[in-house]
């Protein structure tokens, strides 16, 4: 469906051609989450920068999901400043948490954060995400957690956001939800389709109130380089959990039920 808000634009013949494709690809990613039902409301956020500059693209905060079309995304700069004219805000705790990834990472071209139940119910947990699962052990050679300070509004955050992000690809945020991030939209949207099925693992099976069984860190070790040595055979990159193999499979399924985003 299109946005009632934004009708069908000319806004691809005043955009570069990487800009049109980053903000299609992330008006599907916005799509995507619906469909998984991973979204709560209007109040989470997925950032992509655009190719060959310091901005980005975020959503315009009040629009559900399954509205976004490519050309209603808000474009920002590193201050949160809207470079486009449109009639919707930026979610000022959107653009802290994204803005403080995009400076510290030059390499992270997508960040994806999300409230899921489950996510959050194992972002509450002492122990986070234990190696329970094989989708648990693809994630956590990769995993850093940033505790829960109040909503990200406070400047003096953004810091501590960045240091214990580290290098890493994910993000436990305690009480809070779940981050991913990743060189293209495709790598951050399969980064968290794991994270959120870890956990979803995770919390059924703790449901169930037998002894879990563990999986080793020897194995959990041999498993990570296993996946590395794959992608560098299959896809020439040694790239975690590579998005670029189900990212077309995704849009088609896409085009099929949620068509309209690409406009």
């Amino acid at each position: 469906m299109n946005s009632p808000a934004f009708a069908p634009t000319a806004l691809q013949k005043q955009v570069s051609p990487e800009e049109w494709k980053t903000r299609v690809d992330l008006a599907a990613c916005y799509r995507l989450l619906t469909l998984f039902r991973w979204e709560d409301l209007v109040y989470t956020h997925i950032s992509a920068k655009v190719p060959g500059t310091e901005e980005f693209l975020i959503n315009p905060y009040g629009l559900m999901f399954d509205e976004i079309t490519a050309s209603s995304l808000v474009k920002i700069d590193r201050e949160g400043n809207k470079l486009t004219d449109r009639p919707y805000d930026v979610n000022p705790a959107g653009f802290l948490i994204h803005g403080a990834i995009h400076d510290a990472r030059p390499d992270v071209g997508c960040a994806l954060h999300t409230h899921t139940a489950d996510g959050i119910a194992v972002s509450m947990q002492k122990g986070g995400l234990l190696p329970l699962s094989q989708q648990a052990i693809f994630i956590r050679g990769s995993l850093a957690y940033h505790p829960y300070e109040g909503i990200a509004l406070d400047d003096d955050e953004r810091a501590r956001l960045q240091r214990d992000l580290g290098d890493k690809f994910y993000l436990i945020l305690p009480n809070h939800g779940l981050l991913t991030c990743g060189e293209t939209i495709a790598d951050a949207f399969v980064r968290m389709y794991m994270l959120q099925r870890s956990c979803e693992i995770q919390i059924k099976a703790q449901s169930s109130g037998v002894e879990l069984e563990h999986v080793t860190p020897e194995v959990e070790a041999k498993t990570l380089r296993m996946i590395e040595e794959t992608n560098l055979r299959m896809r020439g990159t040694p790239k975690h959990l590579d998005g670029s193999l189900p990212w077309p499979a995704l849009l088609r399924r896409l085009d099929r039920v949620s068509p309209g985003y690409q406009c």
